[in-house]
């Protein structure tokens, strides 16, 4: 393997844009696209992020990667990222594309003939299938208050084993607690469509990240993922391990577990929700996690945790209705 000395000249790096759609000025709408090549072979790497408009920091953790890389080069492969898939609700801080009120991420794989949304995910999931691609890493941020966490899909069936085992694999180098994405007679299919499944059902590995709040760049989320990339990348034999690598603080129960994605129970009634807990709690069964009080302030729900496990997240908003998700936990 080369030194960073004997490689430090050899990145190479590309910023350019793949056409999305013309506006109504006659504008071009735009993907921005980012390259780093050792000029050596090796894995190549896809980083995406922003697919959903109100979700900016993992576009930060794209560019900080890239910055890295200037100081520590590739040793071999290429790293490619999208940093903004829906450019237009990234400018209206909207989570789906406004013009369309589609969510880009149940979009995939798209088709160049199809819907708004599916047209951008053809361009998008194109990029990715002609790049001889080993790896992508899809960047999310999910509720304002919660943690960072690695959500493996579920299995795609046995012809896609190898690219599962992989995914498996790579997800414990992440270094975030991994949660596993449930698929039952009352689950929601739309996961299907999203850009990691997609991919994995075409024998691309693929994980998702969530990297902590949306809206808003946290900054101390912002160093788990840069350093929970690098790791990834590390082991893969891309690139140095950097003197300033800050891991994620890994609970204990999230160690040696992947732990299931839940968000029951759901409130059954309207009021006003106030928490027991917050993002990064151990919880036990039957644990109360918030209440809900009337508007005279009366108590009349105690929310609970259904099983032992760590608290991901919690709603944005504590006003509350029958059949609202209010927790997000990843249950052992």
């Amino acid at each position: 393997m080369k030194t960073i000395s004997e490689n430090i000249n050899r990145t190479r790096f590309k910023n350019s844009f793949s056409k999305i759609l013309t506006g109504s000025v006659v504008a071009s709408r735009r993907l921005p696209v980012m390259e780093a090549s050792s000029g050596l072979p090796g894995p190549v790497v896809w980083l995406t992020a922003c697919s959903h408009g109100d979700e900016v920091g993992g576009i930060v953790v794209i560019q900080e990667i890239f910055k890295l890389l200037r100081r520590l080069p590739l040793f071999c492969g290429k790293l490619k990222a999208f940093p903004i898939m829906n450019p237009i609700g990234f400018e209206n801080v909207s989570r789906s594309i406004p013009f369309s009120k589609e969510d880009l991420n149940r979009s995939f794989p798209g088709s160049s003939g199809g819907s708004l949304a599916e047209r951008i995910a053809h361009v998008v999931f194109t990029g990715i299938m002609q790049s001889d691609t080993s790896l992508v890493l899809d960047l999310h941020n999910d509720w304002k208050r919660s943690i960072p966490y690695t959500l493996l899909d579920p299995h795609p069936g046995e012809s896609h084993e190898s690219a599962f085992s992989q995914v498996e694999e790579i997800s414990r180098w992440v270094g975030f607690p991994v949660i596993s994405e449930q698929m039952d007679s009352s689950a929601d299919y739309s996961f299907k469509k999203t850009l990691s499944y997609s991919l994995l059902s075409r024998d691309i590995p693929a994980l998702t990240l969530e990297l902590g709040e949306s809206y808003v760049v946290n900054e101390r989320n912002v160093v788990y993922g840069v350093n929970a990339i690098w790791q990834v990348l590390h082991r893969l034999g891309m690139v140095d391990e950097h003197s300033d690598q800050v891991s994620y603080p890994l609970p204990k129960i999230a160690q040696n577990n992947v732990l299931k994605y839940s968000d029951l129970p759901y409130a059954s009634t309207s009021g006003i929700f106030r928490f027991l807990i917050k993002p990064g709690d151990r919880v036990r069964a039957n644990q109360p996690v918030g209440k809900i009080y009337d508007a005279f302030g009366r108590s009349i729900e105690t929310v609970r945790a259904t099983a032992d496990g760590i608290v991901l997240g919690h709603t944005d908003y504590s006003v509350t209705f029958p059949g609202k998700p209010l927790v997000a936990f990843g249950l052992k």
